[in-house]
């Protein structure tokens, strides 16, 4: 009888090392060592090696090394093919790309990437859907609630590795999907599937197939309670490319962000609407995000940030109210909670408003993130609106970097800001005074340039 050895992985970096401790030797991370249990072969007269052997490919000069266009194959979803790179026409999925897309249960990553097969299958594609979460069966019942009738999507449902490796080879797919890795397993390791032994064997298996064949695989990855794919740093340094979703379940819009992409930019950003036929891409996104806002109401601005390319307007929202508490509340949804503490004093240092006895709420509406430090001079405005009482014109957007000192600082990129809020009926932009100089006003719209926060203040009110 083979004998077990006990070890204890970490879940963070992959450390092993047989006795637990508290805090991982590899990576400093606390208690995300884990058991496993792994099965000692009896010694035999001849060992086989646990790994394959290499490709055996000679070294080549880099001169030597012919340069091939990449040609993508797009996805048949503008939004996807955006994250995805390429420009233009070539935009979407790369040859041989191993793509991980992560997000919270029912945010929509199955269903998309069902949608996405069945766009690829239209366009003469070859597409294998491996599930080892749901049957055929299930599979089904899903495609034909979502209207997808192809009789060319092969469809598997199989969660032992060796057995999608060979199907893999022999159906030879252009594109394929392995919903989700933490399913997969290696039948001669005695870990139990999702362990992180499991998850780096799989992933690695995944990844040279996708290099020996051409095959491009998405890998669906779950998300664990803190918001992180189950093994992180094993599988993003794997893959081509990051995909997560963001967005609540609860909530209609989901967003689509890349982490890391070898094949074009981190910052681009997909918006998409979940129905009861899929997921649908919103192609007009600002428009989206600020057609429901409250006109005439205090405490409510429109900043335009960017993401990625991609110009995006929202609605900044504040809402300040006497605090009956020794300490005032700060609730801070969609910006850095530590950046509105900051503005929050500049405003009660620099401009003489009084927040030291309200409780302060932040909210961007459209479950978007600002990050940009271009967002602090609207939602300076928004707390300075909601203080008084009184609202911001329908037709006006504020931008700009607000310093500790009270001044106002240039951002980047304000021309494309500018075309954005001239293109949905915007005429008044309250903009920092270097980048008024630099611009030439549009016709129809007026650029008001501000040096400090109580000129800002000034003007809006």
């Amino acid at each position: 009888m083979a004998k077990e050895k006990t070890l204890f992985a970490c879940t963070a970096c992959g450390y092993e090392t047989p006795k637990w401790v508290g805090k991982c030797p590899g990576c400093g991370a606390w208690n995300t060592m884990e058991e496993a249990v792994a099965a000692v072969s009896p010694a035999a007269a001849a060992k086989v090696p646990k790994q394959r052997p290499g490709t055996g490919a000679a070294a080549m000069l880099l001169r030597d090394i012919p340069e091939d266009v990449t040609v993508r194959t797009s996805t048949g979803i503008g939004e996807l093919d955006r994250v995805l790179g390429g420009s233009g026409t070539n935009a979407g999925i790369v040859e041989g790309a191993l793509m991980l897309i992560g997000g919270d249960p029912g945010v929509g990553k199955s269903t998309l990437l069902l949608q996405v097969c069945a766009n690829l299958c239209r366009a003469g594609k070859r597409v294998l859907y491996i599930s080892g979460e749901e049957s055929a069966k299930q599979i089904k019942l899903r495609a034909n609630r979502l209207g997808i009738l192809e009789a060319n999507l092969y469809v598997l449902a199989e969660n032992a590795l060796d057995a999608v490796e060979e199907k893999l080879r022999h159906l030879q797919p252009d594109v394929a999907v392995v919903d989700s890795v933490q399913t997969m397993y290696r039948p001669e390791m005695a870990s139990a599937p999702g362990s992180v032994s499991q998850i780096r064997e799989c992933t690695s298996l995944i990844m040279r197939i996708c290099k020996e064949t051409g095959t491009a695989i998405f890998l669906v990855g779950h998300v664990t309670k803190d918001g992180a794919i189950a093994g992180p740093r094993m599988l993003e340094h794997m893959v081509d490319v990051v995909l997560y979703f963001e967005g609540d379940k609860q909530q209609e819009y989901r967003l689509l962000r890349a982490v890391k992409n070898r094949f074009g930019s981190v910052n681009e950003l997909g918006v998409f609407q979940m129905t009861d036929k899929g997921m649908v891409e919103i192609l007009n996104p600002s428009e989206q995000l600020i057609s429901r806002r409250a006109k005439g109401a205090s405490g409510s601005v429109v900043f335009c940030g960017l993401e990625g390319s991609r110009p995006l307007l929202c609605d900044v929202q504040a809402l300040a109210s006497q605090s009956y508490f020794g300490t005032p509340r700060r609730t801070v949804g969609g910006a850095d909670a530590s950046r509105v503490a900051l503005l929050l004093a500049v405003l009660e240092k620099r401009a003489n408003q009084k927040t030291y006895n309200q409780d302060v709420y932040i909210n961007v509406a459209g479950g978007l993130e600002l990050s940009e430090p271009a967002a602090d001079l609207a939602l300076c405005m928004a707390v300075v609106s909601s203080l008084k009482d009184m609202s911001v014109g329908a037709d006006v957007a504020v931008m700009g970097e607000v310093g500790l000192a009270g001044e106002v600082r240039a951002i980047p990129q304000c021309d494309r800001r500018i075309a954005e809020c001239q293109r949905l009926g915007f005429t008044t932009i309250i903009l920092p005074r270097e980048n008024q100089r630099r611009l030439a006003t549009p016709e129809g719209m007026k650029l008001v340039g501000v040096d400090t926060v109580m000129q800002a203040i000034s003007v809006l009110f």
